[in-house]
């Protein structure tokens, strides 16, 4: 990923910016087209990893619809040419305004997290005279053995409808007579790694659906939302996740019924590896017990790590082939303690003015950049 031609461009940038490597996303993006077209699986990019526009423009073209879970990002779907019929909003709290704003632009479906939102939907669509396509999100209680923070599957978090709500569920719609329950939605988590919980999710969906055919209710879309994961610690093992093995989990494990469609939500694993925070050593502190490497990127330009302790590689990519390496807390210049991308990192022996690459950046970096002591934005740089 970073070459003598790359690193020498980097040299001339004002840092910190993040890089993105179109070139592997492209290719990222056509493996996950060519496996989802072998089940006739959906493919919906999710907007919350990442809405740089020359991202989106490549994912868009690939033909991928938009899992929205703003109003805000629901416009940034259609502004940057996704169809309107290919755009699905979710999210626990969405407004009224957000709703209407989604009613008119006559999007595909509204993915529905209780029976309240049921109720606040059909009423504002019918005041617009529409009619809403939605779907029931329930929660599967399924472990997706992830971080706490990213686990959505569980009866203790706050997202989507528990099973002894169905009942309430199926009379409710029995009398909205402008919302059309098209769907079943269900997401578990995010950065999944172990396959045995989209093998359990797909049980749960599968003890799901009949639960509803049994009462005469069948579902045009099986929504089994994303969540799949990728190598933070290896990110050039396998750059480009393996969606073929993916895919078939859940061709193999998911009853279908004839015509039905199977849809999904990927983010993480379309873009994270494909971007980089590229930061530049301000300062080297010698410490009792280990130096600290001093850069001008922080918490306000990648928060994962302080947000939850997540794991991003750190390279000096000014050194590449030294083999002298000492242990460093890469720290930044807020005025946090929290403002930390890792301790005790191995490196070259580190100077003022190396390029450090923070790596698998692509998803949940760029987009929760802040302004927090008045940092100036952040730009990026595509090659």
């Amino acid at each position: 990923m970073f070459n003598a031609a790359r690193i020498t461009r980097f040299q001339k940038e004002q840092t910190p910016f993040y890089f993105y490597d179109t070139g592997l996303l492209q290719q990222t993006v056509d493996a996950c087209r060519q496996a989802s077209e072998k089940h006739a699986f959906h493919v919906h990019y999710a907007l919350k990893a990442n809405v740089n526009n020359e991202l989106l423009r490549i994912i868009r073209d690939a033909g991928f619809g938009a899992d929205c879970v703003s109003g805000g990002e629901v416009a940034k779907a259609l502004e940057n040419g996704f169809s309107a019929d290919q755009v699905v909003f979710a999210g626990v709290g969405k407004t009224d305004q957000e709703i209407n704003f989604a009613l008119d632009a006559d999007i595909f479906c509204f993915n529905v997290e209780s029976v309240q939102e049921l109720e606040v939907i059909d009423d504002l669509a019918r005041k617009r005279n529409k009619q809403a396509q939605i779907a029931l999100r329930i929660n599967p209680n399924v472990n997706a053995n992830t971080h706490e923070y990213i686990t959505t599957g569980l009866e203790e978090n706050k997202f989507g409808i528990n099973s002894w709500e169905f009942n309430t569920v199926i009379e409710k719609l029995k009398t909205l007579q402008h919302i059309r329950c098209i769907g079943l939605h269900f997401h578990i988590g995010s950065q999944i790694t172990d396959d045995n919980a989209f093998k359990s999710l797909c049980v749960k969906v599968n003890e799901f659906r009949r639960w509803f055919a049994d009462r005469g209710i069948y579902f045009k879309v099986l929504n089994v939302g994303g969540g799949l994961g990728v190598d933070y610690h290896q990110p050039d093992r396998q750059p480009v996740v393996d969606f073929a093995s993916y895919f078939s989990i859940f061709d193999q494990f998911l009853e279908r019924e004839p015509g039905q469609e199977v849809h999904f939500e990927l983010g993480r694993a379309l873009v994270a590896q494909c971007g980089s925070l590229i930061t530049r050593v301000l300062y080297i502190k010698k410490g009792i017990n280990t130096n600290f490497a001093v850069v001008d990127a922080g918490m306000t330009e990648l928060i994962r790590p302080a947000l939850y302790h997540a794991y991003h590689r750190i390279e000096n990519i000014s050194r590449p082939e030294e083999g002298n390496t000492q242990k460093y807390d890469v720290v930044g210049p807020i005025c946090e303690s929290s403002d930390c991308f890792g301790k005790e990192v191995e490196l070259p022996e580190t100077h003022r003015g190396d390029l450090l690459a923070i790596r698998t950046a692509g998803a949940y970096g760029e987009v929760m950049t802040s302004s927090y002591n008045l940092r100036p934005k952040i730009r990026p740089l595509f090659l």
